[in-house]
């Protein structure tokens, strides 16, 4: 709780993946991959539950012996490949109404794919909102290459219109910085999500920068062994927090 305003954590954990089989279970560095954001909401400073959502017995087995509560089986229907963020949120928010008559002014929606963003970023991140007075916040980094220098090839891979698209007289460094979302942080006030039905309000919403060494968003075998060399190398900083203290 900050400011008598209460949390509530939502993690997301399917049992399958096709990409990286069984990924939100799979060791890294010694735990299941799931178990890292358990610990790290657990360990936040004004969460005050932390609620795993998951179609798998063995993930909810998982969740509950790391500390998550995890009060429900989530129904099939949100459970497939095109389920979205927004439903899984906006069944957690639902069931607690209906069955419990619990309600929370923030939801912390903390994908279990992020292992190398832990507590600390999460209240930073929950008091840089409160800062910018905003009602919605969402974690990015930096690319990490301009987007001037992108393009779409066709199926042979000619690269007449690709390089005619793009920029190569500037230098990198000479581009404006860009950001893209890094999925490790999703903070919404409760009352705005169930009224827009999704964490990316229209208004008032408010980026959290977070460095690229720990913005991995494990979705495939490469991610994973990025992540985990950063992590057994013991090269995950925090000092870009001193910029929001």
């Amino acid at each position: 709780m900050l400011k008598n305003n209460s949390f509530l954590a939502i993690i997301p954990a399917r049992g399958g993946s096709k990409r990286l089989e069984n990924k939100n279970v799979i060791d890294f560095a010694g735990k299941p991959l799931v178990s890292w954001t358990i610990s790290s909401s657990i360990k936040s400073k004004y969460i005050d539950r932390t609620i795993v959502s998951t179609d798998s017995d063995l993930i909810k087995n998982i969740a509950i012996k790391f500390g998550a509560e995890v009060p429900f089986k989530r129904p099939d229907e949100y459970s497939t490949d095109n389920s979205s963020r927004e439903e899984v949120i906006s069944h957690v928010v639902d069931f607690l109404n209906k069955t419990k008559q619990e309600s929370y002014d923030y939801i912390v929606y903390l994908q279990p794919t992020s292992p190398l963003r832990n507590e600390i970023d999460i209240d930073k991140a929950i008091e840089y909102l409160f800062e910018k007075k905003a009602d919605a916040l969402v974690s990015v980094c930096k690319l990490d290459h301009p987007i001037e220098w992108t393009g779409v090839l066709p199926l042979d891979r000619d690269m007449k219109e690709f390089i005619n698209n793009i920029d190569l007289e500037t230098r990198s460094q000479d581009f404006p910085e860009r950001f893209r979302l890094n999925g490790a942080i999703y903070i919404c006030k409760t009352n705005k999500f169930c009224e827009s039905a999704t964490v990316f309000l229209k208004e008032n919403i408010f980026a959290y920068e977070m460095p690229r060494n720990v913005s991995i968003d494990i979705d495939e075998e490469i991610d994973f062994i990025i992540a985990e060399t950063i992590f057994s190398n013991h090269s995950v900083s925090y000092t870009h927090l001193r910029a929001h203290e």
